[in-house]
């Protein structure tokens, strides 16, 4: 898998409170974003209409 660079600005006590947690899970910071964004429902845009269409949205 071909990865790429996210850059996020957030506060120090943001980020100090993601690391904690991270640690806390015994993950890294990447993993714990991973899984956060692994959780989104999967959209699909449709042509010519700018809103997204949810695909197998969770119930």
């Amino acid at each position: 898998m071909k990865t790429t660079r996210l850059n996020v600005r957030m506060s120090e006590r943001r980020l100090n409170k993601l690391r904690s947690y991270a640690a806390m899970k015994d993950k890294t910071v990447t993993q714990i974003v991973e899984d956060w964004v692994d959780r989104l429902p999967n959209t699909e845009i449709v042509k010519n209409n700018a809103d997204p269409l949810l695909v197998n949205p969770a119930d």
